[in-house]
Parts: structure tokens; C-alpha cells; sequence
């Protein structure tokens, strides 16, 4: 169909007008400049163990050097080198990885840990991961650690001072602790966004503790909880960030390392221990690692060890001597994360006698007036003299296989559970929690003996067979790499020889010079975390006929009273031999 001539006529007008008008020119767009990268500084703590006085020699590690011994840490004068820290950066955030509390001095543990909490709160702790000392006295009483209250979980009264008392103002973290309804006992990650608008950066902070945490505490302290592999509730928790857009991770584990270096040594020489292959198991989307529990002190890049993973590991020793002073890149442009600089620094208190070589801090006073509150509250416990002691020759190192005060502690619950028919009593040294420094004259306190079991376990008096007993020493000679110690009392000896294979090497265990006899009985004395199958001696369960008697602190003091001077017993109860 043909168009009308005057409809042909227009559509050619329009098109000529078309063709000679001018276009149109867009509208300029405005270019954004990217939002530039910024500072996020980190501080890292770790196993800090409710000193909130300062640690009288703390042992400071250099490369191929003996360690130094200074006076450093403490509540107050951690607070001043945190505070001076986060000063150099506008955003900051201070991170735990675990063993905050439990295991604690006198001033602390006395308080069931509560001045620990309450210090940290003034320090501005951000989050700590649970370690396996978050459960010594069992989560319930974790719960009520972190959320206030005065409701009583143990043999100790809680509120001793703050009443009530205020619970934690940070978080605890619990990726790999599960609730039997499948949740976790404290949150997985928890998050902090820093910057506004285009330059707006949002960090995760995952926390964890060893998977191996049920072999380490009491048992019926964490009924009903499981605790799963590290590397797998890592992973989870990234990809739970990453689908909310979270690209900036930080992991807080309560699992270390072992290393040769030096505690600002960056070389990783020597590096191992489990987290080693957790690690190389983590998403490397993680962007840094805070870790503790082995105590030691190391500033780790992991692309040394796995070029895979792009995060550096930290670890700043133990009791707040230490802490690691650590820088993070925020890009906006990609909301990711990474490591500019880390570097452990010494807190070193301020006196006439310190060390030039390390910083030194001054007391915060408002920490000094709250830790000062607790120290006077506990004095009068701590100063009383509860006997006078002389040492033999032999090691009094509490870590080791044989020594002077691990036979003291197994022969004073042996003499405070005589009555309950005991004929020899077990001690594990991973119980005795520091060294024993008497007064020059041999006095020692009751704040002395609770540092060294600070634990408030009972003693437990069971019957067992022979062969049980020959198993459970069998059984700590089990890892080469870790050997779980049992002290013995007066009258028991035990020989050994780690070159033999495994299942073998107790060579011998005798009992008032005989041979431990397998069909025959023994009543024998352990304390409550034991008995409980503590430090995964299971067998330590099926003992009969159970009585329970006093708290171990009480025994140990029992058995300092019976003389005016104590001579703990020698070394030489258990013997390593090497096979020919």
C-alpha cells in the first residue's frame, strides 16, 4: 500500500531537519578517585593466664643467645604499651588467642579469674578465642565468666570483690565448640568494619581452640561438648564470611608452634608442632594468625613454609610479657587484608635496674588501682608462711620427667590420703604450674604453693590392678615428641627408655622394691582431673572403691607442716636408660 503524498512530504521534512540538526553531547561523567588503602593496627595477645602483676623474671629469648630475665609484664603496664600502640594508627583492634584465664596467680585465681576479666576490660580487649584453660573450672562457669553474675559453679565463691561482678565487655569466640543442639558454645567469627562510605573495610575474626582440648582439662567440665578439627571450622567460618562479603580474615587459634628463633625473629628456623599442618590445611583467604598455647614467641610469614598461603603466624610468649604489634593494609578497592609489619615487643616495667636493651613502660594507673584492689584483697592468703623448705640436689623444674618438687607434691597427697588406704599416689607434671623460690631462710607462702597448683583439684584415692597401672605408665611414654609425665611418691620407682619401640618402653615399676604385680591390687592416690581421665589417661576411670579427700593445695600444706624445715625429696625415682 502506497503512503499519501503529504505523509511522504513530512517524513521527508523530518528527515532533512534531522540531518542538519546538531547531536546532542552527553553529559561529562565525573571519574571517582578510589578509595585509598589504610592502617589497621592489630595487637596480638596470647596465654596470658591471669597475671595482672608482673612476672619477676621473664624470660626473654634471643637467637643463639641465653635468654635474658627482667622484670615485665602485668596488668597495668600492659595496658600502656596496648594504649601506645593502637595510638599509631587511627582504627585498631586487640586480639587474644586463648588461655586467657586459668592456671592463674594467687591474685587472680583466688577471684576465680574475675580481676583477669576485669583488667582486660580496661585494657580494650576486642575478642579472645577460648583456649583449653578458658574450661579448668568448666564452661558453665566460663558462661557466667563472660556474661557477669554471681551464680556459683564451683568449690570457690564467686563476687569476692566486684559485686556483682560484670562479666566481660569482649567476646569470646568457639568455631570448633560444639553445644549437643549443634551450635557452637560462643560465636564462630565476629566482625569489625572500619573507614565510611567508599573506604569502608569489614574484618572477621574467627577464634578457636585445639581440637585436643578434652584431653587437656577436667572431663565433666565440658559434658556434652565436642570439639572438632581446627582447619575444618577455619574453613567454614571464611566461607560463611566470604558469602556475607567479608574478604578481611583474622584467625585466632588456641594451637602453636615450636621454633628455634628468637622472640623477634623472623626467620621461621626450626618451625613444627600440629599447627604446622592445620595451617596448611586453612583457606587462604585468611589474612593473619594469632596463635599461643605452646608459650612461645615467633613472628612467622607462612609463605615461607607453604607459598600457597599468604599469612603471616604470631605467637608473643606467655603472661603479657610480650605482645605483638602488628600492621594490616585495608583495601577498600577489594575489601581484603594484608600483613605490612609485625614485631613482638617486650613489656618491660620502668625501674632503675631495667634492661636497656627492651622498652620500658610505666603503670596505667586506673589498671593499677584495679589490680592493686585485688592484690590487697588476696594478701593476707598469699603472704601466710605455710612451712620452710631445703632443696636436694636435682632439677626443680616442674616440666621435667623427674623432678624435686613433683616428687614433693606426689608424696604429700600419698601423706594426706593415708587414711583412705593409699600405698602410692601419681602426679602429673603438666599440673604444676610454676617453680618453687623460697625465701632465703627456705620460708614459703601459701601464694608460694597456689602458683604452683593453682588448680583447686581434690584428691582421689582408687583401687586399681597391677596391669591398669603398668598400662597408664606405659601410656605416657606413648609420643616420642610429648611425653606425659607422671610423678611418683616416695617408694614407687619407674625406669624407661624412649629408644625403644612404642608399647615397650616402661622397662620396669617397682613398689617398695618389688615388681608391680598385674593380678594384684593397688590402692593408689591421683587428683580429681585424673581421675577424671585428664591428660587422656582414660584408664585412670575404672579404678573402684573411690574416696575423695581434700583439695591437693591443702594436702601439699598438710605435708609441709609435719617440720620446722622440709627436705624435699631427691630426684632419681624415675630413670631414663638408653638401650645398648
Amino acid at each position: 500500500m502506497k503512503l499519501p503524498m503529504k505523509i511522504l512530504y513530512a517524513l521527508a521534512a523530518l528527515s532533512a531537519l534531522s540531518a542538519c540538526a546538531t547531536p546532542l553531547a552527553p553529559e561529562p561523567v565525573q571519574s571517582q578517585p578510589a578509595a585509598a588503602p589504610f592502617e589497621l593496627r592489630v595487637i596480638g595477645l596470647n596465654d596470658f593466664h591471669g597475671n595482672i602483676e608482673p612476672v619477676s623474671r621473664a624470660r626473654i629469648a634471643q637467637t643463639g643467645q641465653e635468654p635474658d630475665r627482667i622484670l615485665a609484664g602485668g596488668a597495668a603496664y600492659l595496658a600502656t604499651a596496648v594504649s601506645k600502640a593502637r595510638q599509631q594508627s587511627e582504627h585498631s583492634l586487640v586480639i587474644a588467642a586463648g588461655d586467657l584465664i586459668g592456671a592463674s596467680p594467687l591474685a587472680s585465681a583466688y577471684f576465680l579469674d574475675e580481676p583477669a576479666i576485669g583488667a582486660m576490660n580496661r585494657i580494650g580487649l576486642d575478642f579472645n578465642a577460648v583456649g583449653n584453660h578458658e574450661f579448668d573450672r568448666g564452661w558453665r562457669e566460663l558462661m557466667r565468666i563472660q556474661q557477669g553474675g554471681c551464680e556459683k559453679h564451683t568449690l570457690r565463691e564467686p563476687c569476692g570483690v566486684e559485686k556483682p561482678y560484670p562479666g566481660a565487655d569482649f567476646e569470646f569466640l568457639a568455631a570448633n565448640v560444639i553445644m549437643p543442639d549443634g551450635t557452637t558454645l560462643f560465636p564462630a567469627y565476629g566482625t569489625r568494619t572500619y573507614g565510611e562510605g567508599a573506604s569502608e573495610v569489614t574484618v572477621g575474626i574467627i577464634g578457636l581452640t585445639l581440637e585436643g582440648t578434652p584431653a587437656l582439662v577436667e572431663p565433666s567440665g565440658i559434658e556434652g561438648l565436642s570439639f572438632t578439627p581446627e582447619a575444618s571450622a577455619i574453613n567454614a567460618a571464611v566461607n560463611v564470611l566470604a558469602e556475607q562479603g567479608v574478604e578481611a580474615i583474622i584467625v585466632s587459634i588456641h594451637e602453636g608452634l615450636f621454633t628455634q628463633v628468637g622472640y623477634n625473629d623472623k626467620s621461621c628456623s626450626g618451625v613444627s608442632g600440629p599447627l604446622v599442618d592445620i595451617l596448611k590445611q586453612v583457606d587462604p583467604r585468611v589474612d593473619l594468625v594469632i596463635s599461643g598455647h605452646t608459650h612461645r614467641a615467633y613472628v612467622c610469614d607462612f609463605t615461607d613454609i607453604d607459598t600457597d598461603r599468604r599469612f603471616w603466624v604470631v605467637s608473643a610468649a606467655s603472661a603479657g610479657t610480650l605482645f605483638t604489634d602488628i600492621t594490616l593494609e585495608l583495601d577498600p578497592a577489594t575489601g581484603d587484608a594484608r600483613v605490612m609489619s609485625a614485631d613482638n615487643k617486650v613489656v618491660q616495667v620502668a625501674h632503675e635496674a631495667a634492661n636497656p636493651a627492651y622498652g620500658q613502660y610505666q603503670a596505667d594507673e586506673e589498671v593499677a588501682a584495679y589490680v592493686a584492689m585485688y592484690v590487697e584483697a588476696s594478701r593476707e592468703a598469699a603472704d601466710r608462711p605455710v612451712g620452710k623448705v631445703a632443696f636436694p640436689e636435682g632439677t626443680s623444674d616442674p616440666s621435667a620427667r623427674d623432678s624435686v618438687l613433683g616428687n614433693a607434691i606426689a608424696d604429700a597427697q600419698l601423706f594426706a590420703t593415708r587414711d583412705a588406704g593409699a600405698q602410692f599416689a601419681f602426679m602429673n607434671n603438666g599440673g604444676i604450674r610454676s617453680i618453687l623460690e623460697p625465701d632465703a631462710d627456705g620460708t614459703i607462702t601459701y601464694g608460694d604453693i597456689f602458683a604452683i597448683q593453682p588448680f583447686g583439684n581434690q584428691l582421689v584415692t582408687r583401687t586399681f590392678t597391677g596391669a591398669q597401672i603398668l598400662a597408664v605408665l606405659e601410656q605416657q611414654y606413648a609420643d616420642a615428641e610429648r611425653v606425659v609425665g607422671l610423678q611418683v611418691s616416695e617408694g614407687f620407682s619407674v625406669r624407661y627408655d624412649m629408644s625403644m619401640p612404642e608399647g615397650s618402653r616402661l622397662l620396669s615399676a617397682t613398689y617398695l622394691g618389688e615388681p608391680v604385680k598385674p593380678d594384684a591390687t593397688y590402692r593408689v592416690t591421683i587428683n580429681s582431673f585424673l581421675a577424671s581421665g585428664g591428660d587422656g589417661f582414660a584408664l585412670f576411670k575404672e579404678g573402684t572403691d573411690s574416696v575423695v579427700g581434700s583439695v591437693d593445695l591443702d594436702g601439699f600444706e598438710l605435708w609441709l607442716a609435719q617440720a620446722d624445715m622440709t627436705q624435699l625429696p631427691a630426684t632419681g625415682r624415675i630413670v631414663e636408660l638408653t638401650a645398648e
